[in-house]
């Protein structure tokens, strides 16, 4: 959603189709990482859920996909910035991608299943090139 808003203050044409492009991939790796959550939980019953952390969520959410971090701070568009100044957003943006391959690598460290790592190990190149992309993006800017 942060690139995706962005991309309308950004002058450079080329640019803004760099904030197009990611902001929809981005949206796609939502998809990769709800797929994973529903597949890892989807079969889960009540009682294999009490009593662990998951048991606030099931909660509130049942089963249901519904965004939040580790912590169980929900999602909030308060947690991205839309500036409308180039050099500040590229900024912002290419320190998200930043803290989004430091959390895949993280979780890299929790989980050693190769069907969850194997699309968390994609995603993680990903973020490296979008980091790289928004680099080139503030030196065309």
């Amino acid at each position: 959603m942060r690139y995706l808003s962005q991309r309308y203050a950004m002058k450079n044409r080329n640019v803004a189709g760099v904030l197009t492009d990611i902001g929809t991939e981005e949206l796609a790796h939502m998809e990769i990482v709800s797929a994973i959550v529903h597949q890892l939980t989807c079969n889960l019953t009540a009682e294999q859920i009490e009593g662990t952390p998951f048991a606030n969520y099931y909660v509130d959410h049942t089963l249901g996909i519904w965004p939040q971090a580790a912590s169980g701070a929900p999602w909030t568009s308060a947690y991205f910035q839309s500036k409308g100044d180039p050099i500040t957003d590229l900024h912002e943006d290419m320190a998200a991608e930043q803290k989004a391959r430091s959390t895949y690598e993280n979780i890299l460290r929790l989980v050693h299943d190769h069907d969850i790592c194997d699309p968390i190990r994609f995603l993680r190149e990903r973020e490296i090139v979008h980091y790289q992309r928004f680099g080139e993006a503030k030196r065309e800017n």
